[in-house]
């Protein structure tokens, strides 16, 4: 957690004075450049980046899932899969999707920028984040060496009992499952405690809650929504590695147990799980729409009470996913309502963004464009959700196509169109080159279209009665033409992604000649933007002091005597110098990727045989050894006295001492009287 030295009671550096020589293991590593470095780094800039890759990769694994579906029932009859692999192929594509691509590139962008737009130097535990990492990669390559050892899951990504018992799904895909996302929620767990931390303690001076931007307020009602909706989740899991692994009865009618148990428990998670899917990509064009269209968010203290309603409203419509298992009509009539009440918030977040636009000087950048297409895309997946709110209607739908589309509206149309728009968006800033525009448009474009073709045909489909979940269908249903069109979808959506991956090698190979982009491309509003691109490590020289909300485009722009904004500073003038060298920051280690490293091989032995499971739990176990008795710091590296900063910060991380707003918000914040304040500095 943060560090607050206060003198006198600080310590001293003893630089020195130290005798203590930690044994070579014990050591902090001291690479900052090679491959080697990316494995011991705790800064959260480069573990945001590596985040992003390994959702990136498994993007493109699940999207190559989502190909073999599409081509299977391109026409009647297909022979591309069978049953059982079409079965797993459809399972692992839905696990990888949502728990290996959008949430782990959601935290990409949280663990790169959110210490960036509150003025922090890093996040409150940086080990912890960087066991985080590792610990997803090591369930997503878990869960996916499930195709080497007889077959992935083959459940569904919902796994509904019985049909992931033992007697349904005799391989070891289901126990793959269980374990991986066992695995993987550690990671999110461990990631949402310490970011929840970092936005409570490390805010910059003078940063209230109200002035955080909308990403990290929607960053933070998401982190919370995993903290409570996890456990569930896990529950569940565990009782299902019980009842495959060790003959328990939890889900088995003949047993005397209850599979609707797994439904409820699932649910209770997977609902608040939608929202832990788009409220990030609904953060991100929050800080995109207003940027381009040259106007302050409109309605910001809505747009962040609408992002906490939807996420504590989120609690209460889990079971609509089971008006067809006989719940009864009290907690159909119930759930119904929720539905539709749930619906209010977003369409509050909707106008909001539209009335950010109206009037504004748009500019159509590729981001913009990705942004836009999230509000259209949205739109269309929330009416089609509010069509399961009615209660004969849903029942009608219910495990049809119509279903099949709704959701990709919802989690492509919504999570991935704001997620592009992100990497638009933040490119700049995190490696010092933008991506041509030209190719983005492209991608833009066929992204668009493509995902039109693929997921429209689908409400069609659906509402003609096809079935989710068949392997093929018979000639003559009103089946065929659709299907041909929603596959041609898919790959025209392939091709976009080509595209994508293009634009980003030429953009890297074009950005050796070309100038540097500034720290600030876009004119952009929030404190990310006021450091070089990209950042350096310690990110802020000196801690800002923020006195309003988009505290940085209020130092280029003022209003006059006319009551007309006009610039008064470039980006170069104001923004941060990032030169100080004598910044302390924790120190590299090893230890996070030793421990993640040993809870796959504890799932192998689980799974195959116990004598694994006790050399991961060996790893396991020496990793939190070293982690708890490796140095603070590296011994060449000693912590500098850095009580130079002159910025306070209580316990909320704003400053109490801060002058109030004005109207024409002049006013310097005042110094600090007696000590020097402190600076928050994050633990190793």
């Amino acid at each position: 957690m943060a560090i607050t030295e206060r003198p006198p009671m600080a310590l001293p550096s003893g630089e020195g004075e130290r005798d203590f020589q930690p044994l070579g293991v014990f050591r902090r590593p001291t690479a900052h450049t090679g491959w080697r470095s990316w494995i011991t780094t705790i800064d959260h800039k480069k573990i945001g980046i590596m985040y992003g890759v390994a959702a990136l990769v498994f993007f493109l694994v699940g999207g190559f899932e989502a190909l073999l579906i599409r081509t299977q029932l391109a026409r009647p009859d297909g022979t591309l899969l069978s049953a059982d692999a079409y079965n797993q192929v459809f399972t692992m594509h839905g696990i990888t999707m949502i728990f290996l691509v959008v949430m782990p590139m959601a935290n990409a962008f949280a663990n790169y920028l959110l210490p960036l737009q509150i003025g922090a130097r890093d996040v409150a535990f940086p080990r912890l984040n960087a066991f985080g990492l590792w610990c997803f990669l090591a369930g997503g390559i878990f869960l996916n060496t499930s195709w080497l050892f007889g077959g992935g899951a083959d459940g569904g990504w919902f796994a509904y009992a019985p049909n992931t018992g033992v007697a349904f799904s005799p391989g070891h895909g289901m126990d793959f499952y269980a374990l991986g996302l066992l695995i993987t929620g550690i990671a999110s767990t461990t990631g949402a405690i310490n970011l929840t931390v970092t936005i409570i303690n490390m805010r910059a001076p003078g940063m209230t809650l109200m002035r955080m931007p909308v990403f990290t307020w929607m960053t933070f009602v998401v982190q919370l929504l995993l903290v409570f909706a996890l456990p569930v989740i896990t529950v569940a899991l565990f009782l299902l590695m019980f009842q495959r692994l060790f003959d328990a009865n939890f889900f088995d009618v003949s047993a005397g147990a209850d599979p609707l148990l797994w439904e409820h428990l699932f649910w209770i998670f997977g609902h608040p799980e939608v929202y832990i899917l788009i409220l990030p990509a609904f953060g991100i064009v929050s800080e995109v729409i207003p940027v381009f269209s040259r106007k302050p968010i409109f309605g910001y203290p809505f747009m962040v009470f609408s992002g906490i309603a939807i996420g504590f409203m989120g609690w209460g419509v889990w079971a609509h996913h089971m008006f067809a298992s006989g719940i009864g009509p009290l907690s159909v009539t119930a759930f119904s309502l929720s539905t539709m009440f749930i619906a209010v918030p977003t369409g509050v977040k909707i106008l909001n963004w539209m009335a950010t636009m109206y009037g504004g000087r748009l500019r159509f950048t590729t981001a913009m464009l990705f942004a836009i297409a999230l509000v259209g895309m949205f739109t269309i997946g929330g009416l089609s959700g509010v069509t399961h709110a009615v209660a004969p209607s849903d029942t009608q739908q219910t495990d049809t196509y119509y279903i099949v589309a709704h959701f990709h509206y919802v989690l492509f149309g919504g999570a991935i169109m704001g997620l592009f728009a992100g990497m638009y968006f933040w490119w700049p800033k995190v490696f010092g080159h933008q991506l041509s525009e030209g190719l983005g448009k492209w991608h833009f474009w066929l992204n668009l279209i493509g995902f039109n073709l693929t997921f429209g045909p689908m409400h069609i489909l659906g509402l003609q009665g096809m079935s989710r979940r068949i392997y093929t269908y018979e000639e003559g249903y009103g089946f065929d033409f659709w299907n041909l069109v929603a596959t041609i979808g898919a790959f025209t959506i392939a091709v976009s992604m080509l595209v994508f991956i293009a634009n980003i090698a030429i953009s890297k190979r074009r950005a050796a000649d070309a100038a540097p982009v500034g720290p600030d491309p876009w004119d952009a509003r929030s404190l990310e933007w006021m450091v070089s691109s990209p950042p350096p490590e310690h990110n802020f020289d000196e801690l800002p002091v923020v006195t309003r909300l988009d505290e940085y485009w209020h130092r280029k722009y003022a209003e006059g005597d006319d009551h007309k904004v006009r610039r008064v500073a470039s980006a170069e003038d104001v923004m941060d110098p990032g030169e100080r060298t004598d910044v302390h920051l924790p120190s590299p280690s090893y230890w996070p990727f030793v421990v993640a490293l040993g809870l796959p091989l504890v799932g192998y032995g689980l799974i195959f045989s116990l004598w694994w499971a006790v050399l991961g739990g060996l790893a396991v176990a020496g990793g939190i050894y070293g982690w708890a008795f490796e140095p603070a710091d590296d011994d060449e590296n000693p912590p500098h006295d850095h009580h130079d900063d002159d910025h306070g910060d209580d316990d909320s991380g704003a400053a109490a001492e801060l002058p109030t707003d004005t109207a024409d918000g002049d006013d310097e914040a005042e110094p600090i009287e007696g000590e020097q304040a402190a600076e928050e500095a994050p633990v190793g």
